[in-house]
């Protein structure tokens, strides 16, 4: 039994050595894992490039798809055995992540990492004076079986135009440039991108018109090219966009009206085309558009009324904007209607007319602004209404809107008080006095009565009125 033990253990430590002396031979140390020399010193070279020439990865991280992981950095392995890098992550957005230096660059190194399936660069690139950064041209065709989001977030020194190349990747899913220097207009190449989901180009100086092709990309859940510079009309094309979710295009210098195929957005929930140069009219378009939970069109030349949108219909709406709109006419009863409404907001339009107190009924609300326009009449909501908007509740700036003052109530901001007609009446006569709380006036009446020759009364009004009386007789 005893040379029967002994023979395995001879045996086990003869495959052992047998193993240690391959892998020797082969070079490799069996406690990595395995990953290809030219992945290794292309991943330390790209790091390099962003965090300085200080970074000594092969001493730091000798195995950085194993037990010694870079921080911002996923490997993945494929059928060949060997492990590859698929996730870059540099910048303050994620944890663990390494931070790039002042004077980092866009290495090209990068592009032999062909197996990357996300990219996110965040704040790397930070002067466009002392740092400015190009975007590279080409190479991105390297990529075009592999990434599957690319993000390039807060790099105001990263400069130059959207490279048309961008267009050959094919798996992309997600295209985020946002915040950078980028100019020049949108490349109609991005509209081959038929898997996108989401296309963010917000916060650069970008030119000209939304392409039309964009329309064919029907799995695009949002699309935000706000805070640029873009022109033109609207193409009818977006009215494809079958799965949006999120359609972001203000603070740009859009033109034209809105296109009536944006009706077809049957799952569209936010809608922000704000500072704009949109015109004609709000019901062509908005009447289909019923699953918004977020309409924003403040600060457009659009003009109309509200009278020819069902507002009633727009149940699921919580925010609505249309403040500096070059709104005319009356507020329908209908607004009062969308029960889910939070935030509304028609100031600085030409709307004319009462002030419902149905809006009242609105329980979501939580503010309301009518401010800057024509409404007459008085102020009819209940204290309580009042109270629970307190300066979210905006009416000032209508010049025949007024506010009863009732005692131990809230005064709504910057509405005067109405006027209130006193009758006084003594003998014969009477005289009808304007009584208007809002400012002091001093008022001198004379009213003549049987048995006098004068009766002099002098009224100073000041919240309280105050009564003198004298004779004259002789």
């Amino acid at each position: 039994m005893a040379m029967r033990f002994l023979s395995w253990n001879c045996h086990y430590v003869l495959c052992f050595l047998f193993l240690s002396l391959s892998c020797l031979c082969k070079g490799q140390d069996s406690s990595l894992t395995p990953m290809k020399k030219k992945e290794k010193e292309v991943i330390y070279s790209v790091i390099q490039g962003f965090v300085g020439k200080w970074w000594n990865g092969s001493y730091l991280y000798p195995d950085p798809c194993g037990w010694t992981p870079i921080q911002g950095v996923s490997c993945e392995q494929y059928d060949d055995g060997f492990w590859y890098v698929s996730t870059v992550n540099f910048g303050p957005v994620f944890d663990n992540s390494h931070m790039c230096s002042h004077d980092a660059q866009f290495p090209q190194q990068l592009f032999n990492l062909k197996h990357l399936k996300v990219l996110s660069l965040s704040s790397c690139f930070l002067s466009p004076t002392k740092n400015p950064v190009k975007l590279p041209l080409s190479n991105w065709d390297k990529f075009s079986h592999s990434l599957e989001s690319l993000t390039l977030r807060s790099n105001p020194g990263l400069v130059g135009i959207i490279p048309f190349t961008i267009g050959s990747l094919r798996k992309l899913q997600s295209l985020v440039l946002l915040e950078n220097g980028l100019i020049g207009k949108l490349p109609l190449s991005i509209g081959n991108l038929v898997r996108l989901r989401q296309l963010v180009l917000a916060r650069n100086y970008l030119v000209g018109e939304v392409p039309a092709n964009y329309g064919g990309l029907s799995k695009l859940l949002i699309f935000d090219a706000s805070r640029n510079n873009l022109s033109g009309v609207l193409p009818s094309t977006l009215g494809f966009l079958d799965s949006l979710l999120k359609l972001d295009l203000s603070n740009n210098m859009l033109e034209g009206e809105l296109p009536r195929q944006l009706g077809r957005l049957k799952n569209l929930t936010l809608l922000d085309i704000s500072h704009n140069k949109l015109r004609g009219g709000l019901a062509g378009t908005l009447q289909e558009l019923v699953s918004l939970k977020h309409l924003v069109l403040s600060n457009n030349p659009i003009g109309g009324d509200l009278l020819g949108v069902r507002w009633e219909n727009f149940i699921n709406t919580e925010t609505l904007d249309l403040s500096n709109t070059g709104l005319e006419g009356s507020v329908p009863e209908s607004m009062a209607k969308m029960k889910r409404l939070r935030f509304l907001d028609l100031s600085n339009n030409n709307l004319s007319g009462n002030v419902s107190r149905s809006l009242e009924n609105l329980t979501c609300l939580g503010a309301l602004h009518v401010n800057g326009n024509n409404f007459t009449g008085t102020l009819d909501f209940s204290e309580r209404f009042y109270m629970k908007m307190g300066m979210r509740f905006a009416a000032w700036n209508n010049a025949n809107l007024c506010y009863i003052v009732k005692p131990n109530h809230q005064i709504p901001y910057g509405v005067k008080h109405c006027k209130q007609n006193i009758t006084i009446s003594e003998g014969f006569s009477t005289v009808k006095i304007t009584e208007e709380n809002y400012e002091d006036s001093f008022v001198v009446a004379s009213l003549g009565g049987s048995g006098f020759h004068g009766l002099w009364w002098v009224f100073t009004v000041n919240g309280v009125l105050n009564v003198f009386l004298w004779n004259m007789l002789f």
